[in-house]
């Protein structure tokens, strides 16, 4: 049996005291600095929908932008050209194949959805309960659990790497979960007036939800 003295006692204690709270706050210091650094961000994006069974249902790709307050646009261009974007008012989703326009407003899209701390300016505990869940594949994850119940979803999954955004995941409440997996991160950069205004082509359909 190895003995300690007092003295080596002490020092396992400011040990752990000193270690157990960087680690345990690990995934949470990277989401706040990540969210406290960006004002706006442009990625490439993977997304990939899988049914409760956790077979692959969908997958697409494109880029994502968005610029705080309020505005984000989703550029998709495999298998097919969609483009959804959020003025800070509206969300307008264009349907080339279709030649229609769906239209909503912002706020009830928007209710217990990540995109309400990334393009807001709330803290995230005032919409979603937080929970730290460590180190797993070279990402720091953190789990938030929406306080809505009204919310069509009812976990979202954050990976964080360097203090960026790498992976997400959201299961609504039928068991379907839809990935994001981020490359090619920009942080901070700059868009042209007009990036985040949507202009309905004349012969498009428009739908109001």
């Amino acid at each position: 049996m190895i003995k300690y003295s007092k003295t080596h006692k002490w020092l396992l204690l400011l040990l752990l005291l000193i270690v157990a709270p960087v680690s345990a706050s690990s995934s949470l210091q990277q989401m706040e600095r990540f969210l406290t650094d960006m004002q706006s961000l442009q990625a490439h994006f993977e997304q990939s929908v899988l049914d409760p069974q956790q077979r692959q249902a969908a997958r697409s790709q494109g880029v994502f932008s968005m610029q705080r307050p309020g505005r984000f646009r989703w550029d998709y261009s495999e298998p097919d050209k969609q483009q959804i974007i959020a003025d800070g008012r509206q969300i307008w989703l264009l349907d080339p194949e279709l030649e229609q326009v769906s239209v909503q407003t912002q706020e009830g899209a928007l209710q217990g959805t990540p995109a309400m701390f990334l393009i807001g300016g709330d803290p995230v505990e005032k919409h979603f309960e937080v929970v730290d869940i460590g180190d797993s594949q070279g990402f720091a994850w953190v789990e938030l659990i929406p306080r809505d119940k009204e919310s069509q979803f009812i976990r979202v999954l954050l990976a964080f790497h360097d203090n960026l955004l790498q992976r997400m995941e959201m299961t609504d409440t039928f068991g379907q979960i839809t990935r994001f997996q981020f490359y090619d991160i920009q942080q901070n950069p700059t868009f042209k007036p007009g990036f985040f205004v949507f202009t309905r082509p004349d012969y498009y359909d428009l739908y109001q939800r």
